[in-house]
């Protein structure tokens, strides 16, 4: 079987028409992940074995799919790209892994990841850097690079990822695929390792905005193990997708267009948002004046729930352990030392000191207090408009190395994404050409209003459509 690209759509038509089977697709991909992951690093694991199954009226029965090793799976290695977590074995499935496994989704394997989702190039892994599949050179961005880089090197046909700060957006522009990040609370984080656990979300990786459609119908909804998700009606996201957008209002936020974005990708950005404009979308204006602080918000609030949730990884209840501790104190200190790398390290201290006695108000409380400013400005925007666009990210996918020793300079980037995360408001990337210098993929980033994926799925997909040949 040739590389064909398949999308969960073309697939599915190939099984019907007979021209196809699940198990040989499967195997497909068994041979693509063996022909192409030395190379790009993306699969962690990948003894997952196919599953015979009828194919019936589920729309994923027999599609092979990947998910980011921060998701468990009973019974298997789950290492969130830590060493602190080698051997550690999930003893539950994750909610999203439940419901795909229910629709006849079948896994290949876990992705490759920065440690514990801390990175935004794919660089922090314990178990080595992933490559952009679009040029082996460059990083695929992060912290879900395998599963980025899996769908675009067409290594699986869809893959999971979460999304703290753009962890699945800024990677899908970076390798030219699609990525959606849900309205906080429309898929279950159960069974996912805890980062930051009021900014965390799955969504998927996709190769087309249906099938990202698809999948997200597949995983959301409310689940009674995850408090966080609400007990709303799942709709059918594709029924929409293809529906008219005259008058559509499309606000184009003016603080992402200035000074650090490169010229080639706010050209094809703009490129972008004109093609939304040509097909009856009204484009508008509009600011989001407390953006500017999103970056410096999301850099305490964020590494103070990392400082709570890494805690857990102690040595002693699961995990790395310290076999040389001679004291319960050196038991926390050498297997923590030995166990994590040096992002969450730094994450944690950062975290640690800003919830210390005399800094939480300094710090944590008053970043708590300008993200709800961000969360209004969201209000009222969207009060004038439906979707929000701008680029994904500043530039396009940066050479391996090239912000390692400057951590800073990768932070800035997320700095248009963290504002969703902020705010819990859903948004997508979807491919909008390459650069004109690079020839590397650009994304654009969509948010919508909560709960409104219909809407910025049905944005994306007039864009997609408008840019095909």
């Amino acid at each position: 079987m040739e590389n064909t690209g398949y999308t969960i759509v073309s697939a599915r038509e190939a099984f019907a028409s007979g021209n196809l089977t699940p198990e040989r697709l499967f195997e497909h991909y068994q041979r693509r992940i063996g022909e192409r992951n030395e190379e790009l690093n993306a699969f962690r694991v990948t003894d997952f074995v196919y599953v015979q199954r009828e194919l019936d009226s589920s729309v994923l029965t027999g599609i092979p799919y990947a998910l980011k090793d921060n998701m468990l799976v009973a019974g298997t290695v789950a290492t969130g790209g830590s060493r602190i977590l080698e051997h550690y074995i999930s003893a539950y499935d994750s909610t999203v892994y439940a419901k795909l496994n229910a629709g006849g989704a079948q896994l290949l394997g876990k992705t490759n990841m920065d440690e514990f989702a801390m990175g935004s190039s794919g660089e922090n892994s314990a178990y080595g850097i992933v490559r952009n599949p679009c040029d082996i050179t460059r990083v695929p961005g992060g912290s879900s690079a395998g599963s980025a880089a899996a769908v675009a090197g067409d290594l699986c046909i869809f893959a999971l990822g979460s999304d703290t700060g753009g962890s699945i957006r800024q990677p899908a522009a970076l390798c030219g695929v699609v990525g959606l990040k849900p309205t906080y609370g429309r898929v279950s984080r159960h069974g996912l390792m805890a980062m930051a656990s009021s900014l965390d979300q799955i969504g998927p990786f996709t190769k087309t905005v249906r099938d990202s459609a698809l999948v997200l119908g597949a995983i959301a909804g409310h689940d009674p193990f995850d408090s966080t998700t609400v007990p709303r009606d799942v709709p059918d996201y594709t029924e929409t997708i293809e529906h008219d957008i005259t008058g559509l209002r499309i606000g184009v936020l003016a603080e992402h267009f200035g000074e650090g974005l490169a010229p080639e990708v706010k050209e094809r950005v703009e490129e972008a948002i004109a093609i939304l404009k040509k097909r009856g979308a009204i484009i508008t204006p509009i600011s989001l004046p407390h953006s500017a602080y999103a970056l410096a918000v999301y850099y305490i609030v964020q590494p103070c729930e990392v400082s709570a949730n890494l805690s857990r990884y102690d040595g002693i209840r699961y995990g790395y352990h310290a076999h040389s501790a001679e004291n319960l104190l050196e038991v926390y200190t050498k297997s923590r030392a030995k166990g994590f790398g040096a992002e969450p390290v730094r994450r944690i201290m950062l975290g640690t000191y800003a919830l210390s006695a005399g800094y939480f108000d300094a710090y944590y409380l008053k970043a708590q207090k300008v993200r709800a400013l961000i969360r209004q400005d969201f209000d009222r925007a969207f009060e004038k408009v439906d979707v929000i666009a701008g680029p994904t990210t500043p530039t396009v996918a940066f050479k391996i190395g090239q912000k390692s020793d400057d951590p800073l300079a990768m932070y800035l980037s997320d700095i248009y994404t963290v504002p969703a995360n902020l705010a819990g408001v859903p948004a997508i990337s979807v491919p909008c050409g390459v650069g004109s210098q690079s020839g590397l993929p650009v994304g654009l980033q969509l948010i919508g209003d909560m709960f409104r994926e219909e809407t910025i799925l049905r944005a994306a997909w007039h864009v997609e459509q408008g840019l095909q040949p």
